[in-house]
């Protein structure tokens, strides 16, 4: 939309027609304006796949990898592929703004989001982040840049106060954002946090360098419920508060213009960006969907559905969904290489990966995550995925029939009981006998006001007609073993949970917080346990009365007995030793990693260490998959053949792993982020303010970097990632000049290995002597090759002019320091052979 066209359409609103504009007019929409033929924008949560305006199971998505995984594939056209793919799936849906990508860093180990974002380093997370940005926005669909900015940690997260210096928000935090406006970005979200003493939706950071210096003409949308303030906020450069209808501005917005509290000419600026998202997006009656470069016209064609060999489906496709979609194919393949090409090898010795096929004849799969992985993050990245290729599912699927594959879940890691939704497995429908549950939405007077049949026990957001009082969720439930079986309730406010004609739990459960992934996302469960039959059917009733403050997820939960430990200890130690070759699969337990927490260790169940160390001297053929979204401390890394780390690898990710491990894919991974050998060692372990304030004390020094200052080894540096080849990084050239500034760095690197493979060339930049504090080193840029057995390669590396500057308080501006640079060039951080002098 011309600047011109913007501002007659917002010269023909009034006041209170601009202010109603800039609060949402529910959830997850915006309200039309029918005066200037505006219609309603609607938004989604992301970035692990678009989930739709609202949570209904019944609605499945593609699920994609997560972040930390996309920033291990060092691969921005692969990664701009799955922006595609998300902007399709959202066009599919009636989305308008993906609430995705998250550029936060990864400061510490421990922040409970860290799965969500990309990487440590600041220029790692920029290009990444600007290749998803770019992928999605060509469809038409806005991208929305979050959370700005220094929100790395989950503790107090909607008031802590990050404090931390202008150096540092320039060198460190700020960076990605400027990515994301120079990619174009159409949405910036203003995040929860204070920084140094102002809440971001009141931050003089929105002006400057935000919409000044970076000139980004979009819409700064508040996090959801982070706007706080009537004349505060409008008077920064906060545009739109979300979600409405309730909110601080509204009518008190437009009396406090009158008042001449708030400029009449800033909220005519929120209203007209607001208006320039509608034409971009298509929101506009009659415009389409303005060209923002490369915008498509068409509606894309439907999410990625269908069934492989030994998939487990999540749900049943719904309304709209598409399954004879001649694009599925290539959208799962993309799912399916994309997780395989972000799986990190971190050990492999002789005879470990890849397996040979041919040879095999068995292989035990061990673990509960073989059965039960954790495919993605906790919090408002959720989606109900279309259907999840479990690993023992995809090495199924991808062995001849005669090698015998043989599962034993070993011993159930601690934390890991906690009871998963009912559904398919366990649940019935009372009314049609169908696997799932039943949903009711009762009055006051217990009379039902709607129906529906669910295909889990995880309501997040049920309809509510005129009159609901109460929710109630009923399953006939089916055991299958007989013993002590636990069920749950998750939920605030006043609940009952029955079971046939036992009370097992009876209360009232007051929110013990207002964070809105915990009260609409991922509501505590209580559970009680009961002995059941197996072959017994029993019903099951879960009720919870509908008040002010309490949301209205409400999620029914059961889980069978554990099984005996040293029997499962001993079952899975036989089946390791009578086979061929072993899987072990081991990770997170459900919630672990969560939006709206963060951890308070690194650590794995000390029992899955044990019995790894024992499996691996069992059968020396052992392989471990470590099934996490961010760093875990693995003190057996050395005593298996080879340790491969799978992310929350997404729906498909079972059927990459089968890939992998049987060399029909590389695992194309490096490390986003270093991993330390113990919590002690990491730099920043820092996740929780003191009264409220959140202090960055470690300045520059994150990540790497801080490894570099303190001296001592990580146990995995980042960008460290073996493949099934290796390489010999043989010379750097000098600098060649670029004529719009920056400099090109030639690396040679030979494969010296037998398979052809692909290598990620990282290029360092230090400062010996510098009049300045800096890291000792940092990554100034990288490039990938690919090679045949024997062959050489060069990667040709662009290192920006900023690479060689630092941000100057005094100057207020970017400054390059005269005098020798040092290039370093090399594999990873810690793995730099190659140098080279540049003279700035």
């Amino acid at each position: 939309m011309r600047g011109s066209d913007a501002e007659r359409l917002v010269d023909g609103l009034d006041l209170r027609q601009r202010v109603r504009l800039l609060t949402g007019a529910d959830t997850w929409h915006t309200p039309p304006e029918p005066a200037v033929g505006l219609g309603t924008i609607v938004f989604s949560d992301g970035p692990a796949g678009v989930r739709g305006p609202g949570w209904d199971e019944r609605l499945p998505s593609a699920l994609l990898p997560c972040a930390s995984a996309l920033g291990a594939l060092w691969d921005e056209e692969r990664v701009r592929g799955l922006g595609r793919l998300l902007g399709d799936e959202a066009r599919h849906k009636g989305v308008h703004v993906l609430l995705a990508p998250n550029l936060n860093l990864h400061r510490s180990p421990l922040a409970g989001r860290h799965f969500e974002c990309f990487s440590e380093d600041p220029l790692l997370t920029g290009r990444t982040g600007a290749a998803l940005i770019s992928g999605i926005q060509s469809r038409g669909v806005a991208a929305a840049a979050k959370h700005y900015v220094a929100n790395d940690s989950e503790t107090e997260r909607l008031t802590l106060d990050a404090r931390l210096g202008e150096r540092v928000l320039r060198e460190l935090y700020l960076p990605p954002f400027e990515a994301a406006v120079r990619a174009g970005v159409w949405l910036v979200m203003s995040a929860y946090n204070k920084v140094n003493g102002t809440t971001m939706s009141e931050s003089s950071l929105l002006a400057e360098p935000l919409k000044g210096e970076w000139g980004f003409d979009g819409v700064v949308v508040s996090d959801w419920g982070a706007v706080r303030s009537t004349v505060s906020a409008a008077a920064s450069a906060q545009d739109l508060a979300m979600p409405g209808p309730a909110g601080p501005w509204g009518e008190a917005l437009a009396v406090a213009v009158e008042a001449g509290l708030v400029p009449a000419e800033a909220v005519a600026d929120k209203a007209r960006r607001l208006l320039r998202l509608a034409a971009r997006v298509g929101a506009l009656t009659g415009g389409g969907r303005e060209d923002g470069g490369g915008a498509v016209t068409g509606v894309g064609r439907g999410a990625v559905t269908g069934a492989v060999p030994g998939a487990v489906t999540g749900a049943q496709a719904g309304p709209g969904l598409d399954p004879v979609d001649p694009d599925l194919g290539p959208r799962r393949r993309l799912l399916r290489e994309s997780a395989a090409a972000s799986f990190v090898l971190l050990e492999n010795r002789a005879g470990g990966l890849p397996l040979d096929a041919p040879a095999l004849g068995s292989l035990a799969v061990i673990g509960v995550h073989a059965v039960e992985p954790r495919v993605q993050g906790g919090g408002s990245s959720e989606v109900f995925p279309v259907g999840v290729v479990t690993p023992l599912a995809g090495l199924r699927a991808a062995l001849p029939d005669r090698v015998r594959v043989v599962y034993e879940p070993g011993p159930r890691p601690a934390g890991a009981a906690e009871p998963a939704p009912m559904g398919a497995r366990y649940a019935r429908d009372p009314d049609t006998g169908l696997p799932g549950v039943r949903l009711r939405v009762l009055d006051a007077a217990g009379a039902v006001l709607r129906s529906q049949a669910q295909p889990s026990g995880r309501v997040l957001e049920p309809g509510l007609p005129p009159g609901a009082a109460t929710v109630e969720l009923e399953a006939v439930l089916h055991p299958d073993v007989t013993g002590p079986w636990t069920l749950g309730l998750g939920g605030f406010g006043e609940m009952t949970l029955h079971v046939d004609e036992v009370t097992l739990l009876e209360g009232e459960f007051p929110p013990e917080t207002d964070d809105p992934a915990v009260v609409h996302v991922r509501p505590p469960q209580h559970t009680a346990r009961i002995d059941l039959e197996a072959g017994r059917p029993v019903r099951v009733v879960a009720r919870r009365a509908l008040a002010s403050g309490t949301g209205r997820a409400t999620v029914l939960t059961a889980a069978p007995p554990d099984p005996e430990p040293g029997r499962a200890r001993a079952d899975a130690l036989a089946a390791a030793g009578a086979a061929d070759a072993v899987v072990v699969c081991v990770g997170s337990v459900e919630g672990g990693e969560s939006e709206g927490r963060d951890r308070d260790t690194l650590e794995l169940d000390s029992s899955q260490g044990r019995f790894i160390r024992e499996i691996a001297r069992a059968n020396p053929r052992t392989i471990v998959v470590v099934n996490c979204g961010g760093p875990v401390v693995l003190p057996w890394r050395k005593d298996p053949a080879a340790v491969l780390l799978t992310w929350f690898p997404g729906q498909e990710g079972g059927a990459a792993l089968a890939d992998v491990l049987l060399g029909r894919a590389e695992p194309g991974g490096r490390l986003p982020t270093s991993w330390p050998d113990a919590l002690a060692d990491a730099p920043v372990r820092t996740t929780r303010p003191t009264r409220g304030v959140l202090p960055y004390e470690e300045g520059l020094h994150i990540g790497y970097r801080g490894w570099l200052r303190s001296g001592r080894e990580p146990a995995y540096w980042f960008g460290h990632g073996l493949g099934y080849t290796t390489w010999a990084f043989e010379r750097i050239g000098m600098p060649v000049p670029l004529p719009g500034g920056g400099y090109e760095v030639p690396v040679e690197v030979r494969n010296t290995g037998s398979r052809p493979g692909r290598e990620v060339v990282q290029v360092h930049l230090a400062r010996p002597g510098s009049t300045v504090e800096r890291p000792v080193r940092w990554l100034a840029g990288w490039a990938a090759v690919r090679a045949e057995p024997g062959d050489r390669a060069t990667a040709r590396v662009r290192i920006p002019v900023r690479a060689l500057q630092h941000w100057s308080p005094p100057a207020g501006g970017w400054v390059t320091e005269p005098g020798r640079f040092t290039l370093l060039a090399g594999r990873s951080a810690g793995n730099l052979p190659l140098r080279a002098a540049l003279d700035a």
